[in-house]
């Protein structure tokens, strides 16, 4: 068949027109296609939906020759690939889930110049050779989607897709085009410095949503399910995404829903089969909602979803916004509830200890590690510490430089530059989740504070008009009441205080009028918010810097309404229900000791690990061929052992002992990328023990 490529003296629109079936560009898409075209390097940051793709595809059929794709998302790149095929377009993929042969005949297509698009995974890139393959016909042009997976600021950071920058003067004249949903201005100056883009065009659009409705409800987490079961009960909210922490959770909640209307749970933990069947339920209206972990969604294109609710804090503002984009790309009206409560930080907070060891502990391996190669198990017994504990030092250390390992596991020391790298990966990690909590806790619209946190300041001062601080009556998931007279009597004496003050922190407001905390700091803090969406008060979220920290506070302003409003006004605002913490008030103690009481029931539901001498005889004898096999494979691909699978994977595939793909994906630590690619040897290897 033959394939769609640019006509002489045709115009952009006309091959728009005839080679994607669309009458005109979306808002902002031309520009950005003039300038890729042109052979500029750019970086894209254009919200889910808005057309991003379009900006590479139209430059690369325009310009001839094949544009080089790459991707992290195996979904997303499938799904694509599809999309190019349909309209006629000659693509090929190579990613981890294909078949030699099928990457082998995708190369050849390539260098006979067959291709108009190839799409591969980032660490095709360190397979030897296959860069050089790649420059003896250099691509037209390189499109890296989900760019912000390249920056140690971004919400998905990835340390492989760093590498990307060492690769592509190999592949150059051709421009570059670096495309992300999200990224804010320290991401974005990130991305172009690693990537070598100096002088890019840089092209940041259309974060508002003008369709689209926000709410954040503080919720204890034994309520949620419940909740959005009610909240999902009416048909004009469904179709529905629900995005669940944990798959345990997305898959008892998918149960409870599917009991009212058709639904199914999502996570990387089901067969590649079971998933896309799901997605194309969801996709062709068969399934109402989907219970999902956030592996859920990337590349969806469903246009009607009138609903995402997400059941527990995201890790990041940058991940909920991508994840709430995948309502009412239609246009029309959609909402998005955030379930939240202090418990959520907790949860987030034991994680990140467990994956981010303390400096000293990393110090100590990098320490003990030398010019001459030592097996990391050796080191390990030097140094006494236990072994998934040194496993994760020793990754976070090969991550940044401070080690080095081979495929066979000896280790050697390596730059002394990695504790700064650490400590800004680790601080980054706790910056998210600061800003996460903060935003869900903000008091100012919900739209106008994303807007603000990708950098766009000047949108950012118009108000949406209908979250749940700028219109209350159009809520669907947050109830308010009427204050009592003695709320009332507190919200005068704060406009009375700030007439005197002019401004001041929320903090020591409260500490001035109630010394003895009669009324406590969170009651305060709420009734100060619902001043706020009366239009009353104004409140600004501030940083100071002190002992090289950014510490946030909130500070109160009185509008004009507020100045102006005369002293025997009855005051008409709402409170929220789901916040009411009214006389007698909850000290602020208990509230964190209810927190850490369920951080530590969380930490107690966590699988602990078992001492090999606590294992069955066939358990350990599987263990030790995993570890021969896992050897042989590190070998084989050039990288460290625990790269294949760590340690308490194999340990837990010893005991679990799966034999087939399902099985395999049912234990912990393995996802859809490694059963793709190692399953079939590790179901072998147990099925024979």
């Amino acid at each position: 068949m033959a394939t769609i490529s640019a006509q002489s003296g045709e115009t952009l629109v006309q091959l728009l027109q005839r080679a994607f079936g669309f009458s005109s560009f979306r808002v902002n898409q031309e520009v950005v296609c003039r300038a890729a075209i042109e052979g500029k390097d750019v970086l894209l940051v254009m919200p889910t939906g808005a057309g991003k793709s379009l900006c590479f595809q139209l430059p690369g059929i325009a310009r001839g020759g094949t544009t080089l794709v790459i991707s992290p998302l195996i979904a997303l790149m499938e799904d694509q690939v599809a999309k190019l095929n349909s309209l006629g377009f000659s693509v090929a993929r190579i990613h981890s889930g294909l078949e030699r042969a099928v990457s082998r005949h995708a190369c050849a297509e390539y260098l006979a110049g067959a291709l108009q698009f190839l799409f591969i995974a980032p660490e095709r890139l360190r397979v030897p050779g296959f860069i050089e393959m790649l420059a003896k016909r250099k691509p037209s042009l390189i499109a890296i989607d989900e760019a912000h997976c390249i920056s140690q600021w971004g919400h998905d950071f990835r340390p492989d897709y760093r590498m990307l920058g060492q690769f592509l003067p190999a592949l150059r004249p051709a421009p570059v085009i670096a495309l992300t949903a999200t990224a804010t201005t320290r991401v974005q100056d990130d991305i172009a410095a690693q990537l070598g883009m100096a002088d890019a065009c840089r092209f940041v659009y259309g974060f508002r949503r003008e369709n689209l409705g926000i709410e954040v409800v503080e919720m204890a987490p034994s309520m949620r399910a419940d909740f959005v079961a009610r909240l999902l009960d009416q048909n004009a909210r469904r179709p529905a995404i629900v995005y669940a922490p944990t798959r345990k959770q997305a898959e008892a909640l998918a149960e409870k829903l599917s009991a009212m209307f058709p639904a199914a749970a999502y996570h990387a933990g089901l067969d590649s089969q079971h998933r896309d069947n799901v997605q194309l339920r969801f996709q062709q209206g068969r399934l109402e909602a989907v219970v999902a972990t956030v592996a859920f969604g990337m590349g969806i294109d469903k246009a009607n979803v009138r609903t995402v609710i997400h059941t527990a804090l995201p890790g990041s503002v940058e991940a909920y916004y991508q994840e709430i984009g995948r309502a009412g790309r239609d246009g029309l009206p959609s909402r998005a509830v955030l379930l939240y409560s202090y418990s959520d930080r907790k949860t987030h907070e034991f994680f990140f200890e467990r994956d981010y060891p303390p400096v000293d502990m990393l110090d100590r391996v990098y320490r003990r590690l030398g010019q001459a190669p030592l097996h990391k198990e050796e080191v390990r017994g030097q140094l006494r510490m236990d072994s998934d504990l040194f496993d994760k030092a020793l990754e976070k250390l090969a991550i940044h430089g401070g080690g080095v390992v081979d495929f066979e596991e000896n280790a050697t020391q390596g730059t002394r530059g990695w504790r700064e790298s650490y400590a800004a990966e680790s601080q980054r990690k706790k910056t998210q989740l600061d800003l996460a909590m903060q935003y869900a806790e903000s008091s100012q619209c919900r739209m106008a504070s994303l807007i603000r946190h990708f950098g766009d300041v000047a949108d950012a001062r118009r108000a949406c008009g209908h979250c749940d601080v700028c219109a209350p009556d159009a809520c669907i998931a947050r109830r308010f009441r009427v204050p009592t007279e003695t709320e009332r009597q507190t919200a005068r004496s704060v406009l009375q205080l700030l007439k005197k003050s002019s401004a001041g922190s929320t903090g020591r407001l409260h500490k001035d009028m109630f010394p003895r905390e009669e009324v406590s700091r969170d009651a305060f803090e709420n009734l100060l918010r619902a001043l706020a969406s009366a239009g009353l008060i104004r409140l600004e979220e501030l940083t100071f810097e002190k002992d090289d920290r950014s510490i946030a506070y909130r500070k109160a302003s009185l509008t004009r309404e507020g100045e102006e409003l005369p002293a025997n006004d009855p005051l008409d605002f709402v409170l929220p229900e789901s916040l009411e913490q009214a006389v007698p008030p909850r000290k602020r103690s208990e509230t964190k000791r209810s927190a850490t009481a369920a951080a530590s029931k969380t930490k107690s539901t966590l699988p602990r690990r078992q001492d090999t001498s606590e294992m069955p005889a066939h358990a350990v004898a599987i263990e030790e061929k995993l570890r021969t096999w896992r050897l042989s494979q590190a070998r084989k691909h050039g990288v460290p052992a625990f790269c294949i699978l760590g340690n308490q994977t194999i340990r837990a595939i010893a005991q679990e002992r799966p034999i087939t793909l399902e099985e395999l994906l049912c234990v912990s630590g393995i996802g859809p990328a490694k059963a793709e690619k190692f399953g079939e040897e590790i179901c072998r290897i147990c099925a024979h023990g």
